[in-house]
């Protein structure tokens, strides 16, 4: 009767143990609801294990025979600048996946570097996924909050719930400004992404010689001690390291690797070793070189024969009016610029490496994207040694620049080109990176190669495409579909279309006949082989836009580029019908994805009183040692206002030095220490001017509290004001400072307690110069308007006392 009982009660099943493999064959999951629902339990349930049979649920695994994939993508190229696209560069490895594949010579981003990186991970637009422009510079629009939207989850997602391990090193550049701290959220991280494992930065740019890592949340600090660390190869290091244990531990399963280096944003650093191989390499001038790589392209096909070189964009100096010091300057500048591209290129060339010594190299689709924009013009007419002087609009004096040329490359500079160089690095087009209207911003080289279905060699493809079509075409080449929800979210449709068509078909039709472009109100939509741009009116090497209505305000031009591969004839007012049916079908698709309103604002746009921060609404913030990485997004603001730093510090007998606190480093900052016990307040006007305040006498043993308060002048942004440095409420030096940080302290510098990570806002010490003492407590207090000296003094006296009390 119990065995009557037990059989009417307990659900079994009569599958067989091979019932996991023939599932597998028949794919058990609905692959388009991500996470993959657990698949039904078909063994058999008994009283007794003899009386029952063992199935384990099946886990996620991918398609059979879907490809490993890594996706590389270098920073601020050109279109002309690799040898793989007829440049002066040698990239033997870009040469190396294009020469066992395939190159596109009509493939497109988005003039900039996150909206970019966005537009490759989605699938979607940029406006569409909320990056109009860097991360820094969001504000309060549908396409502009730098919030993705979860109904837009990408191929990190995608591919690690359906069986991938998945991997992102270097740039991240794609986490809102607000979110960047140790208090997260980490949603918008990589590792929220669907990234199993992050090694890179999270900002806009970094050091070769001190970046600012983060290992999947957690902020490290590279080895400060070692003169010959270079970033680029310890991230070639761990892409190495973490592909060899995937592939020991299981080798069946495929990985993505999203490798992307920071180079060859600024600065531009490199070994000198690799800077000495390029010497001379350049003296001939970006003029010179601009027509030397177009003959080039045109002996290697890379552009028609009936291309024209485009004129030198307007606000570009003439190489041959420079004068002899210029000259050597400025070659001397575009020799460190190739050294770190070739430099990367090669570090880049050992994790491929790694994959052919695995045996994976024919199974592995490879997509080489040579820049996420074209070439930066943020250098200026004469270059830059500190890019830092660019977002805050400082100029650099000539004189000073060549007086540390040979310091370029090196982590003494934050370096970046001049204009010319840009201008070259984007040969045959007109204008540069920010410059979304016109190809030299937006067009890049891409290479792909999978020996398992590519079979072309070093064939060129010329079917018009976009970053968007990345994620399509990797969909396809693993046989998944575009989920309809993740994480039970509905996923909106993807944009982008994939190109795989053209893999093994020179002669495909493209798939993409319609695409708009936007950055800074720079605009262009094409068309079936017809693009319409606007005239820039405010060139990318100025910082602050000339005030320009953005619709009425522009100009537009017209080009045929399927006969006009360079858009050098503006056919606007040979053909006006054609112009209005495109600007029309700009504005259709501005609504459609978000890119209104357009705003040609820049430099004004990094001011975090554009964002929600963590600091909103607070005047008063506490510190304790030991807190250190805190990005600027989420630290007290003290540009263009008064501030007050209060230290209660406990000295020890025979003194103490140190750091106190600091925000910002070697090129933009500003810190509070002890040097030789005195207490010193340093003011880092971007390099280009500094300001100490320092006490006369070192602290004696015991508890002290050492302020300084900073009296801002008003008047306008980056004004000058009056330094006043006290010692348990006494004044010990005053110093007035004629001027200051008026837009961004750093991109990748941050907020320490009682050590200095990244690089010295001052050379007066090394880092980490941890302090020595103890610090008790440091109090940032914020006061928005100039104050009295009576006001200043009650304000100083009730702090003390507070500080004391507590």
């Amino acid at each position: 009767m119990i065995k009557h009982l037990i059989a009417g009660c307990i659900v079994c099943s009569t599958v067989a143990a091979t019932a996991q493999k023939e599932a597998a064959q028949t794919d058990p999951f609905d692959r388009k609801i991500l996470p993959l629902a657990d698949t039904p339990f078909k063994g058999k349930i008994g009283l007794r294990p003899s009386d029952s049979q063992k199935d384990f649920p099946i886990e996620p695994y991918a398609p059979e025979g879907a490809p490993n994939i890594l996706i590389i993508l270098t920073d601020d190229v050109g279109f002309g600048a690799s040898s793989t696209f007829g440049g002066p560069i040698p990239t033997p490895t870009f040469d190396r996946v294009a020469n066992n594949g395939i190159r596109f010579n009509q493939f497109h981003t988005t003039a900039l570097c996150s909206p970019t990186r966005a537009a490759l991970l989605t699938g979607r637009n940029h406006h569409s996924v909320a990056t109009a422009c860097i991360m820094e510079a969001g504000v309060g629009y549908p396409g502009y909050n730098t919030l993705v939207p979860q109904s837009k989850r990408g191929l990190g997602d995608i591919l690690k719930l359906n069986g991938y391990n998945t991997s992102w090193y270097g740039k991240n550049h794609n986490v809102p400004d607000w979110h960047t701290s140790q208090a997260g959220p980490f949603t918008l991280w990589p590792v929220g992404l669907g990234f199993e494992y992050f090694y890179g930065f999270v900002g806009g740019d970094t050091s070769q010689w001190n970046p600012a890592i983060v290992e999947n949340t957690r902020p490290i600090e590279p080895p400060h001690d070692d003169p010959d660390y270079n970033f680029d190869r310890d991230m070639a290091d761990k892409c190495i390291a973490w592909l060899r244990m995937q592939h020991a531990v299981a080798p069946d399963k495929p990985f993505l690797a999203y490798y992307a280096p920071g180079t060859a944003h600024a600065p531009h650093h490199a070994p000198k070793e690799w800077i000495e191989k390029f010497k001379g390499k350049f003296d001939h001038g970006w003029d010179k070189q601009r027509e030397i790589t177009y003959a080039k392209q045109k002996e290697m096909g890379i552009i028609p024969e009936n291309t024209k070189l485009t004129k030198r964009s307007e606000g570009i100096p003439d190489w041959d009016e420079q004068n002899d010091k210029q000259k050597e300057l400025y070659a001397r500048m575009m020799e460190v610029y190739a050294a770190a591209l070739s430099h990367c290129d090669h570090q880049t060339g050992r994790v491929i490496d790694a994959i052919e010594e695995m045996g994976e190299l024919d199974n592995t689709l490879i997509i080489y994207i040579m820049g996420d924009n074209g070439a930066s013009a943020e250098g200026s007419p004469q270059g830059l040694f500190n890019e830092m002087t660019f977002f805050n609009n400082i100029p650099e004096p000539f004189e000073q620049l060549y007086a540390k040329k040979d310091l370029l490359g090196g982590p003494m500079t934050f370096n970046h080109y001049p204009i010319g160089w840009a201008h070259a690095m984007d040969t045959p087009f007109q204008w540069t990176k920010q410059v979304a209207s016109h190809f030299g911003g937006t067009r890049n080289g891409l290479a792909i190669s999978w020996p398992a279905k590519i079979k072309a060699k070093g064939e060129i493809r010329s079917q018009f495409h976009h970053v968007i079509d990345i994620l399509p075409t990797i969909m396809e080449a693993t046989g998944l579909p575009h989920p309809s929800s993740v994480y039970g979210v509905e996923q909106a449709p993807i944009e982008g279309v994939s190109m795989m068509y053209a893999f093994n078909d020179a002669k495909a039709p493209s798939k993409r006949e319609i695409q708009y472009f936007e950055m800074f109100a720079n605009r262009a939509l094409y068309h079936d082989g017809w693009v319409a741009t606007t005239t820039p009116t405010t060139p990318p090497w100025v910082s602050v836009a000339e005030a320009v209505d953005p619709i009425e305000g522009y100009k537009w031009e017209l080009y045929n580029i399927s006969e006009d591969f360079s858009q050098s004839n503006n056919l606007a007012s040979e053909n006006p019908e054609k112009l209005k049916d495109l600007q029309r079908l700009f504005y259709i698709e501005a609504v459609k994805y978000d890119v209104l309103p357009l705003d040609n604002s820049k430099v004004e746009r990094l001011d975090i009183s554009n964002r929600p921060n963590l600091t909103e609404g607070r005047k008063e913030f506490t510190y304790h040692e030991g807190m250190i990485r805190i990005p600027e997004g989420s630290a007290p603001d003290l540009k263009n206002k008064s501030f007050g730093i209060s230290a209660e510090l406990e000295i020890p007998e025979g003194g103490a030095e140190g750091l106190v606190m600091t925000q910002g480093g070697r090129f933009s900052g500003l810190g509070l220490y002890l040097l030789e016990g005195k207490p010193v307040f340093h003011y880092n006007l971007c390099g280009v001017e500094r300001y100490s305040v320092a006490g006369p006498d070192a602290l004696t043993p015991g508890k002290h509290v050492v302020t300084v308060d900073f009296n801002y002048d008003g008047g306008g942004v980056g004004k000058g004001g009056t330094a006043t440095l006290t010692v348990d409420g006494k004044q010990v030096a005053q110093e007035k400072l004629p001027q200051t940080i008026g837009y961004r302290m750093s991109l990748d510098e941050t907020l320490d307690i009682g050590e200095d990570t990244g690089t010295p806002v001052s050379e007066d010490y090394k880092v980490p110069f941890k302090f020595t003492g103890k610090i008790l407590k440091v109090i940032i207090n914020i006061t928005d308007h100039k104050l009295t000296e009576e006001e200043l003094k009650e304000y100083r006296e009730g702090r003390l006392k507070g500080l004391m009390a507590q």
